[in-house]
This record gives structure tokens, sequence and C-alpha cells, in this order.
């Protein structure tokens, strides 16, 4: 795909759309805007803009898709697979100014949010109305809930309640081409039509850029209840997880942590709310939530009493709300604190629950058949574990070179013959497209390049991305 490069004319024009206080072109603004959360990979964009309607982001990317000009749509920037790097320079299109809740409606359940409002201070809001918005991503506190809808994100409460596309109504939308749509209605039910909603949900900036969304909201459960239980074994503690739901049991989290994971963000963060005993292998972070506390003091009863199959140690019940924010303090922060004790790739992989052991012994054997350590962590309770390759003492080149890659390409063909995926809730962006022929028939991949060309026919939004060129 080819490309133009940013006129003094187009510049003038961005800077009439919305005003010249927010169109940057200095080094310091571009710098931040050329980097996301994904490993180390930068790229300098032309032009930062930061519209504040739908009307102006209309007038941009008609501007832009004119004239052939690459617009990347950005968030908060937390990404992990670079779908915020402005790859071909151009404009980077920021959401921050939409950072309004627009309304929550608490007869209907419903709220009405700007894509820029960010997922914690949204998740209060609704709260002070015991309301509630199960996504919850590690980086809640500051990532947006359009950049939530464009991964279709998750977090540890899908387990029970579902990703974000389980609550999306209905989107406000600007097209490519400049366009405003509306993609479906405020109604729990709707077969009229293509769903062009569900379609729009994960699709990474690549089809059009979300201006409102209406979400579903539900009633805020009353009670949760929180243990940390310790197994001996990588493999029981995987093997643990199916075996929870086949008893009837559907917590609201259930997290897997390794050892390292958890001494080096304990380390990270400095805490000392788990004692880590030298024979420990790995942690299930386990909570179940409801609004009748005897029900659910039974459920966690019953569910040590399923951990006490295992090789486990004493298990941590949270006592208070201190000890149960400081364990989910842990469980968020070990991102950070891998990247922080090591160089490392993170990949976001998903497989059926009750495969998870046979996931993780591949991921251990193409580990010490690759050289490299690994540390596993993520959202047990659905499959989806996040695994860090740790560089070690690998190469430059071996790190950064096809080496690697064949490695990843191994582990996600464990995935697929799991019959998981290479994505839960990371996306695919830059980092994870040339694995996409891993996971789908080549045909598969050109029915969705052809949906990508009906929307966006000059190929202008965050081009790059998912499929790489669509010509």
């Amino acid at each position: 795909m080819n490309f133009n490069k940013i006129t003094a004319e187009s510049l003038k024009t961005l800077q009439q759309i919305v005003g010249e206080a927010y169109v940057f072109f200095d080094s310091e603004n571009l710098k931040k805007y050329g980097h996301d959360e994904t490993e180390d990979l930068f790229f300098l964009p032309e032009v930062v803009v930061k519209p504040i309607t739908a009307k102006e982001i209309s007038e941009i990317l008609q501007l832009a898709n004119a004239e052939r000009i690459p617009v990347t749509p950005r968030g908060a920037g937390t990404g992990l697979s670079g779908g915020a790097l402005p790859i071909h320079s151009g404009i980077i299109l920021s959401m921050e100014r939409f950072n309004k809740i627009i309304q929550i409606d608490e007869r209907n359940l419903q709220a009405t949010v700007q894509p820029g409002v960010i997922n914690e201070v949204f998740q209060n809001a609704v709260k002070e109305k015991c309301l509630f918005y199960p996504p919850d991503p590690a980086s809640k506190g500051s990532c947006f809930l359009g950049g939530n809808v464009a991964e279709s994100s998750g977090g540890p409460k899908c387990v029970k309640y579902g990703t974000t596309k389980d609550y999306i109504l209905n989107l406000e939308v600007v097209l490519p081409t400049g366009e405003i749509i509306e993609t479906g209605a405020n109604t729990l039910k709707n077969s009229t039509g293509y769903n062009l909603t569900q379609l729009m949900v994960g699709s990474e900036g690549t089809l059009g850029i979300a201006t409102k969304i209406i979400v579903k909201l539900l009633p805020l459960p009353k009670y949760d209840l929180l243990m940390l239980v310790p197994f001996r074994s990588l493999d029981e503690a995987c093997a643990a997880v199916s075996l929870v739901f086949r008893a009837g049991f559907t917590p609201s989290a259930m997290e897997l942590m390794e050892r390292d994971a958890l001494d080096w963000v304990s380390k990270y963060v400095q805490s000392n709310v788990v004692k880590l005993e030298d024979d420990i292998q790995a942690h299930l972070l386990i909570e179940v939530d409801g609004n009748d506390l005897d029900v659910l003091m039974k459920e966690m009863e019953a569910i040590s009493e399923l951990m006490s199959k295992f090789n486990i140690a004493e298990i941590l019940f949270a006592e208070s709300a201190a000890q149960k924010n400081e364990l989910w303090r842990l469980r968020r922060s070990i991102n950070e604190a891998v990247k922080n004790n090591a160089v490392s790739k993170e990949q976001d992989t998903v497989v059926p629950r009750a495969e998870l052991p046979k996931l993780v012994k591949g991921v251990k054997e193409v580990g010490g058949k690759y050289k490299f350590k690994t540390v596993c962590y993520g959202h047990a309770g659905d499959g989806n574990l996040h695994i860090r390759l740790i560089k070690g003492d690998l190469t430059d080149d071996q790190w950064n070179g096809e080496y690697i890659k064949k490695a990843i390409a191994e582990i996600f063909s464990i995935c697929k013959q799991l019959g998981g995926t290479i994505s839960g809730e990371h996306g695919v962006g830059l980092v994870q497209q040339e694995y996409m022929n891993i996971v789908f028939s080549e045909k598969a991949l050109d029915i969705q390049r052809n949906i990508k060309k009906v929307f966006d026919p000059n190929g202008i939004l965050n081009p790059g991305k998912m499929f790489g060129s669509i010509e």
C-alpha cells in the first residue's frame, strides 16, 4: 500500500478542523506517541491530532482518505500487540479528549460513554449506583474503554461474566471514508441485519473509530471472597482449574501465577503478603462473588476441599478488604514486574480450560528445545494463559530473528492443536499477524481482508495491522 506524506496544506487543514492547540508535530510529542507497551517497538508519526467530536474525526478521515494519508487510532497506549503503533507514520489520532460518561441509565442497566473514558473510572462511577461493569483488564487503571472495545479486552472477571464483546450493545462509529453510522440498537436482543456491532468489537481500529459506546450493566454483587492456593506442582495447578468447574462451581475469577511470576512481583511491589515456600511451583487465586454470604462461604469451603486433593500447602484466605486488594495488586502487577526483571516477550495464548496442563507442558518443552525460560500466568479459569518468554542467554540475533519466531510458532501450533488460538484478549496488531495462518485457512483470511477493503477501500485506517497489506 502506497501512502503519501502530510503536506503543509493538509497540516493546515487539520489545524482548522480541531484547532491549532490540538495538532502536535514537535519531537517530544511525536516520540511519546511512537510507542505503546509492546516490547521496545518504536515508530514515529508525522503528526498527532486530538479531536473532540465525531464530526471532527469524520473530517480528518475524509482528508486522509482523499490524500492517502495513513491514520492510526490511539487510546491510552497500554496495548501489548502493537495495535496503536504508526508503522506507516502519518497521523496518530488520539481519543483522549473523548473522556465523558454521557449517561448511566439505571432503569435499563445501560450506560453511554465516550471511548476515552478510563476503564476503572467507569467501573467506579457505575459502582456508586450499585451497578457493575465486569471487564477488568490488568491495565484498568489507565486503559480506555475504546481500546477495550478495539481489542475485545478481558480480565480476571471474564471467567464468570464474559469479555468486552458481551457488554457492547451499540456503537457510534466513524468509517475510514468519513461517514458516521450506528452499528446496532440499544437493546438486549437484536436480530436485525448483520451484527456490525460485534464485527467492530475486536477489529483493532482497522474498520472504524468508535466515538460513542453503549454498554450493558449488571447489578453489583454484594460480597466477594478470595483465596490463594499454593501448589507444589504447576501441572496440578493447571489440572485443578477444570476440576472446579466440573464440580459445579463458577468462580468470579481464577488466576494462575507460576512461582517466578509471584516471586518477582512480590519484590517489585515490595509486598510480603505471600510467604513463598521453597517447594511451591504455582498459585491459583480464586474468587467467588454473589449476594448471599452464607452460600459463598460454603462455595469457598467446597472449593478448598477440592484443592486438598492435590499436593498443596496451606491455603491463604483473604480476611480483609486490604488483604484482598494486596493480592489483586500482586496479580495485576505481574506483567510490569516480569518486564522489569528480564528482557522478555509476552504471548497471549488461549485453549479450552481442560487443556491447560497440555499447553503448559508443551510450552515448557518448547522453551527447553530453544534454550529459553518461560513464566506463565493469567486467566486460567477461561484457559487464557499469558506466557512470558525470557531472553536469558539467547543472543540478540536469536531473540530478534527467525530463531525465536520459530519457537513462538510452535507454541501457537500447540494452541491450535488443543482447540485454542493465538490471542485471548491482547489482539493481533502488529506482532502476531505473521502467525495468523496457523489458526486460519487462507480462505478465512481472504474473507477478513475483503471485509477490510469494504470498510476501508484505500487502506488508510490502522494499516499494516492484523493482516499486513490488504493489496
